[in-house]
């Protein structure tokens, strides 16, 4: 594909989310988040909750950061959910030869129009896995993490917009595994919900046994909405009203987060943001249009605990950031009205 061809292309989807739309309600949109989760259960049994946080993720705008050990389901979620909305998914296996350009793309010349033509990298698609994350050079995490934040991507001075809707799930390793290149604060910062996938229960994996005796689970999954579909869910997760009283909440939770003796780094003004992002989406999910307390609580821990930093002193004392963060919440008063 051409340059010119791939930047018009991308130009016309930003574009189209600048388009008005009027038709999604929070009820059509609870019942598109239940039709997603049911769509990626086909793949993944007993994962009703990670599936969930996979899909306020994108709806919320965001990316998620997935710790956990080899084969407990990364890959799968990654493409049944970009199969379940039509749109195309790419994975990225991050190792410690792995270039920016592989990444992001290159320009190359070509014979047959004797010109130089963008070959697109990994990232151009609507749900991108990158795999094993922290076993990539700082420098290839970067050329990522980057095109995360800013949804372009910039080969040779020429800007490329990514697809919309547009989520990275990217996993890593348990940090005690060795041969990994640890994720700084400032690129952690930029994941808005890290997660677990975890084991499944006994019943779940003899469920899953069952589903994939002699057949791929993948081949039922079927798309449930179109991209245009996720970009209205988008639209209206952003019109969601949280009131005053509970922005002074976050507030005042990234206050104490701050202040708190056993915590090296609080919460930053971005956290704040993401925060607000994700009770939005949770609010529609469940089919109201306005944020209560139970949202912020429900998503703190995955929303704040990978942004949070220990001090030398907590850690060697046992604490853990999930400790800090329910002390934090314990000392906040949680408003009892929506005004």
């Amino acid at each position: 594909m051409a340059a010119t061809d791939l930047a018009a292309g991308n130009l016309k989807s930003v574009a189209s989310r600048m388009r008005g739309r009027s038709s999604m309600t929070v009820d059509a949109f609870a019942a598109n988040v239940q039709a997603i989760v049911g769509n990626v259960e086909q793949v993944i049994q007993g994962k009703s909750d990670a599936i969930l946080m996979a899909a306020l993720c994108l709806l919320a705008e965001g990316h998620l950061l997935i710790e956990d050990v080899p084969g407990t389901g990364k890959t799968s979620l990654a493409k049944a959910l970009a199969a379940s909305l039509g749109g195309k998914w790419n994975r990225i296996q991050f190792t410690p030869d792995l270039l920016p350009s592989d990444v992001t793309g290159v320009t190359v010349y070509s014979r047959v129009t004797s010109s130089f033509e963008f070959r697109p990298g990994g990232i151009f698609a609507n749900v991108v896995l990158g795999d094993e994350i922290n076993r990539a050079s700082p420098k290839t995490q970067s050329a990522l993490l980057e095109a995360m934040e800013e949804r372009t991507v910039t080969v040779d001075a020429t800007s490329y917009v990514l697809p919309s809707p547009f989520m990275v799930i990217a996993t890593q390793n348990p940090v005690e595994h060795e041969g990994t290149y640890p994720l700084p604060e400032a690129q952690l910062d930029r994941f808005l919900l890290k997660i677990a996938m975890g084991y499944p229960s006994r019943s779940a994996e003899i469920e899953m046994l069952g589903a994939h005796a002699g057949n791929d689970p993948m081949a039922n999954v079927e798309p449930v909405m179109t991209t245009d579909d996720i970009e209205d869910m988008i639209d209206l997760s952003r019109t969601i009203h949280m009131a005053p009283s509970l922005k002074g909440y976050v507030v005042d939770l990234a206050a104490a987060t701050r202040r708190h003796p056993g915590l090296a780094l609080g919460m930053s003004p971005r956290a704040c943001l993401s925060l607000q992002r994700a009770a939005r989406a949770r609010a529609a999910s469940l089919g109201r249009d306005y944020v209560v307390p139970d949202d912020l609580k429900a998503l703190s821990g995955a929303v704040l605990e990978h942004r949070l930093v220990l001090t030398p002193e907590a850690s060697l004392g046992g604490a853990s950031t999930a400790d800090v963060l329910v002390q934090c919440l314990a000392r906040v008063p949680v408003p009892t009205t929506r005004a």
